[in-house]
């Protein structure tokens, strides 16, 4: 069964399976390591549970027979990353908690559910409070910039791209997109939906002053840089952490510190 916005379990769940990796690591600053016992082939947050859980297959490929195997008590997965069927499939037989985050604003309100549903709602409440602080100076921080500099430190537009052959970036419907701004970004793409296909006269089309090249999905490397300077000459073109753009859990303590000191690269 999938489990509403109005349910608590009245007991604590003590065998859960994660399909999600940002949420895995979620559940870890949770405390929840005893419980947690199934976690997909990319859920490599903590670094010790991604050697020693049971693995289930990937976010898109859940090997349901492993997922029974563990019986779990709760199954936490999300409308983006998981397969709807498999998801379906499993919910017909453990309570699954289902999120869709496609904001700051969405992922908050994530982890205070998951901190609910987990029996962890002081954690989680706290965590979010330390979230929300975070993203609060770096505003701050880019307000005082733009003052101090008349204007010059305004949003640069940008490119985003999270996959190549072919090139693919982030629509305005997107998680990304929201942290882009957060970031004091403008998303050259934000008219486009989900994750689009891009050629490189779009890119250049765009308008966009730098192209940011994603650790994730896409494993860009230095190589891909040399690349597209090749064929965009006049644009900037900078390797940014993945994690820090799409990981919507605990990994936000981190991200708000990332994108500032990013900004720093091109407001120097």
């Amino acid at each position: 069964m999938f489990l509403s916005a109005a349910q608590t379990p009245d007991k604590a769940p003590l065998r859960i399976v994660s399909l999600v990796p940002s949420q895995t690591e979620l559940l870890h600053y949770l405390q929840l390591d005893a419980e947690t016992v199934g976690i997909t082939k990319f859920c490599v947050h903590p670094q010790q549970w991604f050697k020693n859980k049971t693995r289930i297959g990937g976010t898109k490929t859940v090997d349901i027979a492993k997922v029974k195997a563990l019986n779990p008590d709760l199954i936490i997965a999300n409308k983006e990353e998981n397969v709807r069927d498999q998801v379906e499939m499993l919910a017909d037989l453990y309570p699954v908690w289902l999120t869709d985050v496609n904001d700051l604003q969405d992922a908050q309100q994530m982890i205070v559910d998951i901190g609910r549903i987990t029996h962890r709602p002081l954690q989680a409440t706290s965590l979010r409070q330390s979230i929300d602080e975070k993203f609060a100076s770096l505003q701050k921080n880019i307000n005082e910039l733009f003052i101090a500099t008349a204007g010059n430190a305004r949003q640069l537009r940008v490119c985003y791209l999270i996959w190549k052959d072919p090139y693919m970036t982030v629509g305005s419907d997107s998680f990304i997109n929201d942290m882009l701004q957060k970031a004091g970004f403008q998303n050259a793409f934000a008219t486009a939906t989900r994750y689009p296909a891009v050629s490189l006269q779009d890119i250049e089309l765009s308008g966009c002053e730098v192209v940011l090249l994603s650790s994730e999905p896409y494993p860009f490397k230095e190589k891909h840089i040399q690349e597209l300077q090749a064929a965009l000459p006049a644009t900037t073109i900078a390797l940014v952490d993945g994690e820090m753009f799409s990981w919507y859990g605990s990994r936000l303590l981190l991200a708000a510190d990332y994108f500032q000191n990013l900004r720093k690269q091109f407001f120097k």
